[in-house]
């Protein structure tokens, strides 16, 4: 098993719109600039480098175009003014463009239900974060991973590299973890456990109990970058 330790068109009107060892949905293309944060090293766990390309399926991707990103209102930017969700602050970081395919409120089963729309824009990436409203709205978890195991594999279909990024769930002890390993297993993906992983409980990078500030997304950002680029997805 391989484990990283340390949560329609998307956002535009016109198309296109790994694991290792232990919307607000606006209507535009995300464009990188030239955006800088503060270092987070200490706060950052590395990607074990151990795990090798080989290691993960479509790394190198087989097919595609472009960088998405698929999720919920974490992933639209709920909390945050427009262009400083995390898919648009990674892609500054990245010198790319990420179309935001983050929905608020969506569902593990909601997603599914609008990937056509996803794979017509040609992704060779795909960052997908999903869970956290199944758990909000007490989905079984085998309901939730099976619609996640289907995205996956559609998405690997497609030639997609799949990062997946994991949420914990709305519970006491969380029913996630250990499913999301699973599941990045035996997909042979590379996996970003908990999304919100140093965010939550930080009032000043909270805007919410849920959602992240502009800074928590910041934060996301230098965290996923450091992932992919340490991992090679970075250069796809």
């Amino acid at each position: 098993m391989f484990w990283i330790s340390s949560s329609s068109m998307g956002r535009q009107l016109t198309r296109p719109k790994t694991e290792c060892q232990q919307a607000r949905c606006t209507r535009r293309p995300v464009h990188a600039t030239d955006g800088r944060v503060k270092p987070v090293a200490l706060l950052i766990l590395p990607a074990l480098l151990a795990c090798g390309r080989a290691a993960y399926r479509n790394h190198p991707p087989t097919g595609g175009a472009n960088w998405v990103a698929l999720g919920d209102s974490l992933t639209a930017g709920t909390g945050a003014r427009e262009g400083f969700d995390y898919p648009a602050q990674l892609g500054r970081r990245l010198g790319r463009t990420i179309y935001n395919y983050g929905v608020p409120g969506d569902t593990t089963a909601d997603a599914l239900a609008r990937l056509d729309d996803v794979l017509a824009a040609d992704p060779r990436v795909a960052l997908v974060c999903l869970g956290g409203n199944d758990s909000l709205q007490r989905i079984p978890p085998e309901t939730t991973f099976a619609n996640l195991d289907r995205i996956l594999e559609r998405l690997h279909a497609h030639g997609t590299c799949v990062v997946l990024i994991g949420i914990r769930s709305a519970t006491a002890l969380d029913q996630y973890h250990k499913r999301f390993r699973q599941l990045a297993h035996h997909h042979r993906v590379l996996y970003v456990p908990n999304i919100l992983d140093g965010v939550l409980n930080q009032r000043h990078l909270m805007t919410d109990q849920i959602h992240p500030n502009e800074a928590g997304y910041e934060f996301i950002a230098a965290r996923l970058e450091h992932i992919v680029r340490a991992e090679g997805v970075a250069t796809y």
